[in-house]
């Protein structure tokens, strides 16, 4: 099977979706044609060069670098940002030294950390 334009492959993942709906697992023709979709489902996403999801960040270490990257900062600019020598950040990224409050603070005001992620990971 061979996606050809975007309509092959709407369609393509409606059936996907509906062969999920309809417990797929079990019935060969059905798996058969589940994985026939799925090869040609990312053959046709290869071909348009979609990038895939990024896996989200799920450390607090994670976030400050996603964050750090998005601002294109470097280590020592993102320390000045958040009004902390350079040494101390670089031990909080390493896992050395923990966050302070008054960092948290700053991570929440000037990269947007939401504050339940901060103490969640913290």
């Amino acid at each position: 099977m061979i996606l050809n334009e975007p309509a092959d492959y709407r369609a393509a993942l409606r059936r996907l979706d509906a062969l999920v709906a309809a417990g797929f697992e079990g019935n060969a023709v059905l798996e058969a044609e589940f994985r026939e979709l799925i090869v040609a489902v990312d053959t046709y996403e290869d071909k348009l060069g979609l990038l895939p999801i990024p896996n989200l960040p799920t450390t607090l270490v994670e976030m400050i670098e996603l964050k750090r990257q998005q601002m294109r900062l470097k280590q020592k600019d993102l320390a000045q940002l958040l009004e902390v020598p350079a040494g101390r950040l670089s031990q909080i990224l390493s896992g050395k030294r923990r966050v302070t409050l008054d960092l948290a603070k700053k991570l929440y005001e000037r990269l947007g950390i939401s504050p339940e992620f901060i103490l969640r990971t913290a």
